[in-house]
């Protein structure tokens, strides 16, 4: 499987794809496409992708075998968690049958954003004790571990054993827990190689270029090269002074200083918002009390209205009507009884009659309206 490797200067042109390496290429950068936080850990063999669910980061690992897609790829989380996609042995192999059935004619990407769907439909919980690293789980043909991306301290027969991949043994046993590197072990497992990658409220943050190689070895002797192996001071010390490493660390002074200075111009503005809050507060207070006039008249607009309608005002005649006539009849049996004489009495009967069969009049023209134009009539 030379294709996995980088030739070296000089060496001639790389030798053209068959058609498992160009389907191998077609799922990888399927896989790419659909997920622009992926972290390329190893090229063309292992992948990295981020996500946070419950204010927890939890990362999957996507390790392609020799034969992919023929053979199906290997996916675990880390840390450990439980959910019913993952094996419950040990809370790091997913088990979804996604992966287990996944063949010549799936589609990687796709497969693994159905994965992170289902997790954000239904979170994982992390658990309190499990494996310390990603579960590298190789056949037991004898095939080698796959090559891990690491420095060559010089010609092959003569330098030392190449640096493993944290989490997996040199000699090929079984994973095993990452060393303790103090500061490196603060830094997110999986870190983002693109030319920009969204962060929280989507601000963009570009990272630093990370070379193929680096020129700080190639100076070294082999002693040097040994007491980087075998001393994790040393290497801390080597990894601390990369230019790149202290490109994240002024980038993170200028963006606490730049947050800093947000927050003191926020103390700045505060009394001035303070101001603006108190004066929408009190024209707030002026709109309450203006709209409680408002729905006061309005309610005694609707009493008006209604006692200007032809319902009432036809109610109204027939009770006056009714009284006028009591009044008249009144009037009549006083005149039969002599206790008025007959002047007064045609004077008050005709005025009392007369005032009552003009009200009934006009309530009958009331009805009459009322039946045609209905009880609140619309003028013209």
């Amino acid at each position: 499987m030379n294709w996995f490797f980088p030739l070296s200067k000089g060496s001639g042109p790389l030798p053209p794809l068959n058609s498992l390496q160009q389907q191998r290429q077609r799922q990888i950068e399927s896989l790419k496409a659909a997920h622009p936080s992926l972290a390329e850990i190893q090229k063309d063999v292992e992948y990295r992708i981020p996500f946070t669910v419950n204010n927890s980061t939890i990362s999957v690992n996507i390790l392609l075998p020799p034969q992919f897609p023929q053979e199906k790829p290997m996916v675990s989380v880390y840390p450990p968690v439980g959910h019913h996609l993952v094996d419950s042995n040990n809370g790091t192999m997913i088990t979804s049958p996604l992966i287990t059935n996944f063949g010549m004619h799936s589609d990687l990407g796709k497969v693994i954003q159905s994965l992170l769907d289902e997790f954000w439909k239904s979170p994982p919980a992390l658990m309190s004790s499990g494996p310390a690293g990603f579960p590298y789980m190789y056949k037991s043909s004898g095939i080698a571990p796959y090559p891990t991306q690491a420095f060559h301290y010089g010609p092959r027969h003569v330098g030392p054993t190449p640096m493993p991949h944290p989490g997996v043994d040199s000699t090929h046993g079984p994973p095993r827990a990452p060393a303790p590197y103090g500061v490196i072990s603060d830094l997110p497992l999986p870190v983002p190689i693109g030319e920009s990658q969204a962060g929280l409220n989507g601000h963009m943050y570009k990272m630093p270029e990370i070379p193929e190689s680096f020129p700080e070895l190639c100076d070294m002797n082999l002693t040097q090269l040994s007491d980087m192996s075998e001393n994790e001071d040393v290497l801390l010390k080597f990894f601390v002074s990369l230019p790149q490493l202290k490109q994240v660390t002024n980038d993170k002074e200028e963006l606490v200083t730049s947050i800093v200075d947000m927050a003191k111009k926020n103390l700045q503005l505060e009394p001035q918002l303070e101001g603006k809050r108190q004066e929408m507060l009190y024209k707030y207070e002026q709109l309450t009390q203006m709209k409680s006039a408002f729905e006061t008249k309005m309610q005694r607009q609707h009493e008006l209205s209604e006692s200007c309608s032809l319902s009432t005002l036809q109610a109204r005649l027939k009770v006056a009507a009714h009284q006028a006539e009591e009044e008249s009849e009144e009037t009549a049996e006083n005149f039969l009884e002599g206790r008025i004489d007959i002047d007064e009495f045609l004077t008050s009967f005709m005025e009392k009659r007369t005032l009552c069969h003009s009200r009934r009049a006009k309530e009958e023209k009331l009805q009459q309206s009322i039946n045609t134009h209905g009880p609140f009539p619309t003028s013209h």
